[in-house]
């Protein structure tokens, strides 16, 4: 594939080799894109060349500021559009999917929800209805028809469905390798409050006669083997108990020990604690505990509450060595955040430079469904299902967020456990 454009930029580049992966190459010498006997785009606002397909630029590719853009969505051929041009196509596919993946509007004055984070409400995709689906992904294929279609044999390289469990360890035990007196708070708490169940609970995991109700490691690990799933645990090793940070001490022995289990069996990362946001030495430490227990360098992360800012978040994970991130979703309703399904690098726009960090989306987290947008198990079960089967469609990597706090057999939770095991039973069962 050869782009001519008479201005190449770091933009432009950036997300010419995101999307069209490493089979792009661009020219502003008209000469040699006339000659060239492929596949060719001609990004520019000339129509020199007729056997070509023709892109219009929209202008936000080479620019080197930030500033607002107008957005006004219109359709095209059932996808939402923006940055409409002339052109073989109507709008400039390029400049658009930048401005998603980069996420551009992060970058603009915005509301924050209540944990201060970017809200979702904010964003064009859920304005214009298209939160829930991988916009970008389905413009790629179209416009690898489109390209097909003009140039006989043109493929673009083909990735594999891929599907990632992946789990926050915020709360290891519900009363296990606590202090003494939370958990004798705990129990005359409950005690008072009249839920006598709880205080049963409790005193049968003391007594040993009942496993710890959180500890469903055994019964995650028999799906993952059943379903021949590879998942990521990212561990909340905040060394001080305080606001969302509430996982158990990380140095007892109960949680060393669980990390150790944990590091033999499957890929690990950080889940950098709340207060870690406001210290890059909280951060450093909460790294170095994982790495003392894996004994080799801590290189995913997905934030504690998806705390993330832009650009900041993301330039303090590159500087403590972190390659993988997984925070790229919102913590308020589920979705495709960034419109994407495949992992790409992080474009720092303040800087305009392609980072080393790799963004890995994803569209569907157990605490949203159940305390944001209040579905039923079944409800749950069915957006699920939609993800699943949308992500399938355009061969991306389906990665899905679930708690072991949400996995238990308490009465409350019973049902999402099912759900997550159904989910798994229609998709995967025919794995051998």
């Amino acid at each position: 594939m050869l782009i001519y454009t008479s201005h190449t930029s770091s933009r432009l580049s950036y997300i010419g080799g995101t999307l069209l992966h490493a089979e792009v190459a661009f020219t502003g010498s008209k000469e040699k894109f006339l000659a060239h006997n492929g596949a060719k785009i001609n990004y520019s606002n000339e129509n020199f060349c007729g056997d070509a397909l023709w892109v219009v630029p929209y202008g936000l590719l080479g620019e080197t500021t930030i500033r607002e853009q107008k957005m006004e969505c219109t359709d095209w051929e059932g996808l939402k559009m923006f940055f409409s041009t002339a052109g073989d196509i109507p709008f400039d596919i390029f400049s658009a999917s930048f401005y998603l993946l980069s996420r551009y509007e992060e970058y603009l004055p915005h509301e924050l929800d209540d944990y201060g984070r970017y809200a979702h409400t904010n964003s064009i995709a859920y304005k214009e209805g298209f939160l829930t689906i991988p916009l970008v992904n389905l413009w790629m294929n179209k416009l690898g028809f489109i390209l097909r279609s003009k140039f006989s044999g043109f493929r673009f390289p083909v990735s594999d469905f891929r599907f990632v469990p992946t789990y926050d360890v915020d709360l290891a035990y519900s009363y296990l390798h606590h202090s003494l007196l939370r958990n004798v708070f705990g129990f005359y708490r409950d005690l008072l409050q009249g839920k006598f169940e709880k205080v049963a609970e409790r005193a049968n995991v003391y007594s040993g006669s009942k496993p710890d109700p959180f500890d469903v490691y055994n019964w995650m690990d028999e799906l993952h083997e059943k379903y021949q799933l590879h998942p990521v645990y990212f561990f909340l090793l905040a060394e001080k108990r305080k606001g969302v940070d509430k996982n158990i001490n990380p140095h007892t022995k109960g949680m060393q020990q669980l990390m150790e289990r944990h590091v033999k069996l499957y890929a690990t990362g950080i889940h950098p604690s709340w207060q870690s946001g406001d210290n890059d030495e909280v951060l450093k430490t909460e790294i170095g505990l994982l790495e003392r227990v894996r004994k080799t360098k801590v290189d995913k992360s997905r934030q504690h509450y998806l705390r993330m800012a832009l650009p900041h978040t993301y330039r303090k994970l590159i500087a403590a060595g972190i390659a993988d991130d997984y925070s790229m979703a919102y913590g308020t309703v589920n979705g495709f955040r960034a419109s994407y399904v495949l992992p790409f690098r992080w474009f720092d726009l303040e800087q305009n430079i392609i980072t080393s960090l790799t963004v890995h989306s994803f569209c569907y987290m157990d605490s949203t469904a159940v305390f944001q947008q209040r579905e039923t198990e079944e409800e749950a079960l069915a957006e699920l299902q939609h993800y699943f089967n949308i992500v399938k469609s355009v061969n991306g990597e389906l990665i899905t967020l679930f708690h072991n706090d949400f996995l238990t057999e308490q009465p409350e939770w019973i049902g999402w456990r099912k759900m997550y095991a159904n989910f798994l039973e229609k998709n995967f069962s025919g794995i051998t």
